[in-house]
Formats: C-alpha cells, sequence, structure tokens
C-alpha cells in the first residue's frame, strides 16, 4: 500500500452530521455542593457536574473550555447487545460509530495542546474504534494500546474464550505528547540487591552490549581473572574501552561472584527514576470489575445498578500519567461518578457529564461523600484524602427556539432576558458579561466590539441613540426581535432579527442525542455491509 494512501472507516450515514445547538448552562444551587469549611489552601471548588445529554453539553462547553482539558477519560457503552438498567448497550452497528465520532471530535476540540484522550472499550468495537480515533485525531497521535486486566478469575461458562481484558485506548493532542512517569513500586525495587556489599547501595547487572552500530564498539576486554571478553557477533559494546575501564576503576563493573563472569554495568536503584508506563495493567495494580462492585458496594448497599463500574485506582494511574494537580479532566461519560470522585481525591478540576438519572442517585450523593470527607474507600487512604472543596451542579437549558400553535420558531418563553442575552452571546461567538453601567453591552469579544440582546422592536431613534452612545472607536452587535428603518444607517452597529437571524444554524428543539437505543432513529435501509476502504478500493 502506497504510503499517500488513506485509510478511512466507512459506515452507513457516516455523512450526516448533526448541526448543535451551543446550549448555555444553568446551575441549580440547591443541588451544589461544597465543604463546610477549607481542608487544606489547595481546595477546589469549581468543578462542575452537568446533568444533560452529553454530545449537547460538550458543546455547551466548547466556547469556555476549548484548548483547556489536560485529560479526558471516558468509558462508553460498548454496544455489546447487553442491556443494562441505566444503558441500553446494543446500538446498531454504524449508527454507534456516528454517535461516538461526534462525541470523540468535540473532545478533541476541549483537549489542551498538552492534553490525552483515554478510552475504555472491549474487542467488539476497540478495533473500529482505533481507526475512527485515527481519523480524528491522525494516526501520528496514537499514543497506546493499554490493556487492562478487568477479570480476576475465568468464566468457565464461556462459549468460546473468557474474555479477561479492556483495551484502553490513548490519543494525545500532538505526537510530541510525553506521559508522566509512576512512582516506583516496592516489586520494581525488589529486583535490586547487593551482593558485592557496594558502598552504593541496591544495584542491578545492566546488559553490557547494544545492537546499535558503534565506531568504539568493537574490542576485546580482560576480566580480572584473565578471561577476555568480546561483543557477540552483531552486537556491540555499550560504551568505549576507556569509559568501561573508568566505570571497572569505580567499582561500577560486576564480573560476578568468582571474578570470571561477563561483565555486568551495575544500574543503582538510588540513581534511577521513576516508572515509565506500561501497556500491561494487571487487577493487582489498578483492581478488577470485582474492585469495582466492591466500592459501590460500600457506597450504595444493595444497589446492583452498574454491572462494570471501573475502580478507582485504573482510573487514578491514568491521572497520574496525564496529568498534574490542578489541572482539569473531563469525563462526558461520567457513569456512578468514578472520575470525578478520583479527580477529587487528587486535588484535580474535573467536569462530569451524565444523562441518567444516577446522576441523582449515583453521583450527587457519592460527591458529596467525597467533599465532606465520608467516602474511605477506593484510593481514599493511599491519595490521605480528607475531605474539602466543592462542586456545582448545572443542567442544560432548554433550546432557544420552539414552534408556537401556528408551527412559527420562536423564542421559548422559559428564557428570561439574561438567558437570552448569554445565549445569543454563545451564538454569535461572544462572551457573555453584561456591563453594571451600560444597558446595551451584554457581552464582548473583543475590547472594542460588543453585543446587545432584546426581544424589544427598536425604533430608528433607539438604534441612533445606539449608535451615538456606542461611539465612533467601538462596535455593537444589536439581536432584536423586529427594528424600523434601514439597518445598515448606522456604521457602529451591525442589526440582526432573532429568531431569523440564527433559523438556520441548529437543529432546534431536539434534546437528546444519546446512546440509548429507545432515543434513536430508525436505521435507513442497508446497502451494504460495513467495511474498511482504502482510496481506491477496499483493504
Amino acid at each position: 500500500m502506497s504510503k499517500k494512501t488513506k485509510l478511512e472507516l466507512t459506515w452507513i450515514g457516516k455523512e450526516h452530521r448533526p448541526k448543535l445547538e451551543p446550549r448555555i448552562l444553568l446551575e441549580e444551587p440547591e443541588r451544589s455542593h461544597h465543604a463546610a469549611h477549607r481542608v487544606t489552601d489547595g481546595d477546589l471548588f469549581d468543578n462542575r457536574l452537568i446533568h444533560g445529554d452529553n454530545l449537547l453539553a460538550l458543546k455547551a462547553l466548547e466556547q469556555d473550555f476549548g484548548g483547556k482539558v489536560k485529560c479526558i477519560f471516558i468509558d462508553p457503552p460498548y454496544n455489546t447487545g447487553s442491556a443494562f438498567e441505566h444503558y441500553d448497550d446494543g446500538i446498531e452497528h454504524s449508527i454507534w460509530l456516528s454517535l461516538m465520532r461526534d462525541r470523540i471530535e468535540l473532545c478533541r476540540c476541549l483537549l489542551s495542546a498538552d492534553g490525552s484522550l483515554w478510552i475504555t472499550i472491549d474487542d467488539n468495537e476497540a478495533h473500529y474504534l482505533k481507526v475512527l480515533c485515527d481519523e480524528v485525531f491522525g494516526r501520528s497521535n496514537f499514543v497506546a494500546n493499554v490493556v487492562w486486566q478487568k477479570a480476576d478469575s475465568p468464566r468457565n461458562t464461556a462459549r468460546q474464550f473468557s474474555e479477561d481484558h479492556d483495551h484502553v485506548l490513548v490519543y494525545s493532542k500532538i505526537p510530541t505528547w510525553v506521559p508522566s512517569r509512576l512512582p516506583r513500586t516496592e516489586a520494581a525495587n525488589s529486583i535490586y540487591t547487593n551482593p558485592d556489599n557496594d558502598p552504593r547501595g541496591l544495584w542491578i547487572p545492566g546488559d553490557p552490549y547494544a545492537n546499535k552500530p558503534y565506531s568504539k564498539g568493537q574490542y576485546t576486554m580482560v576480566g580480572p581473572t584473565g578471561r577476555s571478553f568480546s561483543p557477540p557477533p552483531g552486537r556491540y559494546w555499550r560504551v568505549s574501552e576507556e569509559r568501561l575501564r573508568e566505570l571497572d576503576a569505580d567499582g561500577r563493573v560486576w564480573w560476578g561472584p568468582k571474578g570470571d563472569a561477563r561483565p555486568s554495568i551495575k544500574r543503582y536503584l538510588n540513581e534511577v527514576g521513576d516508572l515509565v508506563p506500561r501497556t500491561l495493567w494487571t487487577k493487582e495494580d489498578v483492581g478488577s470489575n470485582r474492585t469495582s462492585k466492591n466500592e459501590m458496594r460500600a457506597l450504595f448497599p444493595g444497589d446492583s445498578s452498574f454491572g462494570t463500574p471501573k475502580p478507582e485506582a485504573l482510573v487514578q494511574r491514568v491521572l497520574q500519567i496525564s496529568t498534574n494537580p490542578g489541572d482539569l479532566v473531563l469525563d462526558s461519560f461520567l457513569g456512578s461518578g468514578t472520575t470525578a470522585a478520583v479527580a477529587h481525591k487528587m486535588g484535580r478540576r474535573w467536569i462530569g457529564i451524565e444523562l441518567g438519572e444516577h446522576c441523582h442517585t449515583h453521583c450527587l450523593p457519592r460527591l458529596k461523600k467525597v467533599v465532606d470527607g465520608a467516602d474511605p474507600g477506593g484510593i481514599t487512604e493511599a491519595v490521605g484524602w480528607q475531605g474539602g472543596g466543592g462542586f456545582r451542579y448545572y443542567r442544560l437549558a432548554p433550546s432557544l427556539l420552539t414552534r408556537d400553535k401556528w408551527g412559527q420558531w420562536v423564542i421559548s418563553q422559559e428564557y428570561n432576558a439574561p438567558m437570552l442575552a448569554e445565549a445569543v452571546c454563545k451564538l454569535e461567538g461572544f462572551t457573555y458579561s453584561p456591563s453594571d453601567t451600560l444597558y446595551w453591552q451584554h457581552g464582548h469579544s473583543t475590547e472594542r466590539d460588543f453585543i446587545y440582546t432584546t426581544t424589544a422592536n427598536l425604533s430608528h431613534d433607539q438604534l441612533q441613540q445606539l449608535s451615538d452612545e456606542v461611539g465612533a472607536d467601538r462596535s455593537l452587535l444589536v439581536v432584536c426581535s423586529a427594528f424600523r428603518g434601514r439597518k445598515d444607517g448606522y456604521p457602529n452597529l451591525t442589526v440582526k432579527k432573532i429568531p431569523k437571524a440564527v433559523l438556520g444554524r441548529c437543529e432546534w428543539g431536539k434534546d437528546d442525542y444519546s446512546l440509548k437505543v429507545e432515543n434513536l432513529p430508525k436505521a435507513p435501509p442497508k446497502a451494504g455491509q460495513m467495511e474498511l476502504f482504502a482510496e481506491g478500493g477496499a483493504v
């Protein structure tokens, strides 16, 4: 295959993309929660729990959080055909890919330049999802496929194989992204010994040979007993003869207990750094499904709603590798609230999005326990969590436009003046920032460009007065229900009618783009099987 050939995943309906309405978020203070007092100076309070369709919620976050999220961890429905209480997990294959594509594209927009996306998935869709993510992020930004040992015992009732693992696909925003290293463990340190009582402490023998050709890498070294050593065919000494003799004189070369073994260069424990992340994560390291089920039972006794939650230690490792304290973490499939709980305990800021009612039955009470220091499970002891901080609860605003009894699009009556001004700011790409002194300054795009929204029918005199107040050095976008006179008669004003000016921009009145089967449109007639295509023919 030519290097220029573009590999592309195709499926029925791929060309259809939703025209998402950028909704505003409405806080419900009675559901927001914070600690009764500060626990540390580093307590974080600007976290967000959002109830609503996650595609619309991601779109709602785009303007304010685009390029600011350090880590996105999502555990989407796996599309396995199994039915769960909270997720109808078995969506027709092509629809599942479309819904995931739309979400992944918005995730990429939200990631910071040094951010990373982590997606847990099983074998059923992992390889299709990999190609889909390659399209969105670019193949050069694929980082790793981490294999997580989710099962701690074989399932002997399986018809073919007992599935022991899930995949965690990792993508970065830039090819040069470098993960943080993991703290050293007792297991990693246990291989270091000190058989010769070296005063520098514990060490392990390092291979003195390398495969890479090296101009000074071919020589014969004579050991303490007079035995000679040369590299095997096709290999080279890792260091020059002069350097190896210097290391030997300094006691940094090991010739075996009798002095007649092949030389090894010592690697001292006190000179090595933290651990490079590996792609195999065992149940001993990050827990299993059984671990997470036990964590859920401790939080919600007698509740078996979530069949496959993720253990807190798994999310902890993801955040250790991808973030630092104070960084922003996002989970748009929050589920039972694990990502938000772990991020909070680790001192990361977080945004969690969940559509189901378990946002209220599970996420809210769980996160309140975390804030109050009343959650002793998961990683609490490991990180020394004692409570603190808080979060704000938001819901998606209703659609800005709705149809009246004659079928005409009108502004929803659920919108008051501030909500309307904020919604129009978001639609027009302005930052909502109402002035305390100037009634016509509802938002700005630059220091000199402003927006004013009103449901009034503006007259020529009113527009002229606005033009005079704005002045020659500033500009004002006026969005109103109607106006009289010429809209181009004021050099510093741009006048638009609402809703006419925005009618074609979005799918108004659509509140659910979820991954739940009962909310999906009927699939179009099948025109053939989904295939993996390359330009010019099937692969």
